[in-house]
């Protein structure tokens, strides 16, 4: 056997080895990063901050809308709340979601039930299929809203006493001492 045959050999054994190690080490897919992969939504931290972390940056509602994240609030047994991706809608009282780690740790479910159980029929308590029961689970999940894919629409034009308002300063003009005592260091 020559040593590039040899080589060869070793190098198919340890891919091979390395392909079914890798995903037993590298931990579990969670919803969090799952949902920002497939959504474009470009949140991160725990899927119970997502509701939050979205004010501004992202139009938010109460009706479906595929592409959008469904976000879960936190509760007792769901301590870091859940996201999931609308992937079609069904009626005004039912979706199909797309989401990683809900049936079983880790495992990624596509287009899967969830149902408005809400009194209001505002989507704020839902129920999901889960795996095992081969059906909608048990219980009822509260949730926040859905996030909707693509940045918060245009806001009106601030004014210009507003603490956000934005700083203009023209090409031609010379920044007052004022203005550049806020700016710090800023070289123009």
């Amino acid at each position: 056997m020559t040593f590039k045959t040899l080589a060869a050999r070793f190098a198919l054994v340890l891919a091979c080895v390395l392909m079914t190690a890798t995903p037993a080490m590298a931990g579990r897919l969670q919803c969090v990063p799952f949902a920002r992969e497939m959504s474009g939504i470009d949140i991160y931290g725990n899927a119970k901050t997502w509701w939050s972390q979205a004010e501004g940056r992202y139009a938010r509602g109460t009706t479906p809308k595929i592409g959008a994240v469904l976000a879960f609030a936190a509760t007792g047994r769901m301590r870091l709340g859940h996201v999931a991706m609308v992937s079609q809608i069904v009626s005004d009282r039912e979706i199909l979601l797309t989401h990683a780690n809900w049936s079983r740790p880790g495992g990624i479910e596509r287009d899967v039930r969830a149902v408005d159980v809400s009194v209001a029929g505002d989507w704020s308590e839902v129920r999901v299929w889960y795996g095992p029961l081969r059906d909608l689970g048990k219980s009822a999940y509260p949730t926040k809203g859905f996030i909707y894919a693509g940045h918060s629409p245009q806001a009106a034009p601030l004014d210009g006493n507003a603490p956000n308002a934005p700083l203009l300063v023209a090409d031609n003009a010379t920044p007052s001492p004022v203005i550049l005592g806020l700016l710090g260091s800023v070289a123009f």
